[in-house]
């Protein structure tokens, strides 16, 4: 329960920081809460996993992100630690296009 509080907390503030970025970023879970719905919605065409932790396995959020993401969807993960600032990681390939 507490971590899954945690992730809903990370998703409510990398919301508020892209909307400070002009989008219009909300949870996706909130609205209709299915499985495969990216964390945060908002930005068109990107599929955007949440990540709020100490220690991340990056390629295995990357995949789930990859899993999740719809057809035209770039599949991105999102994430930060404490006292540390969001980051984005993506494959080269997605980046590129």
């Amino acid at each position: 329960m507490d971590s899954r509080n945690k992730g809903k907390r990370g998703e409510l503030e990398l919301a508020k920081e892209l909307q400070k970025y002009g989008f219009e970023a909300r949870r996706g879970q909130q609205y209709c809460g299915a499985n495969g719905d990216a964390d945060v919605v908002g930005i068109p065409g990107l599929h955007i996993e949440c990540k709020r932790v100490e220690r991340l396995n990056v390629e295995n959020a990357l995949r789930q992100a990859e899993a999740d993401a719809k057809a035209g969807e770039i599949p991105v993960v999102m994430h930060r630690a404490n006292r540390e600032e969001w980051k984005v990681t993506l494959r080269l390939k997605n980046f590129m296009e």
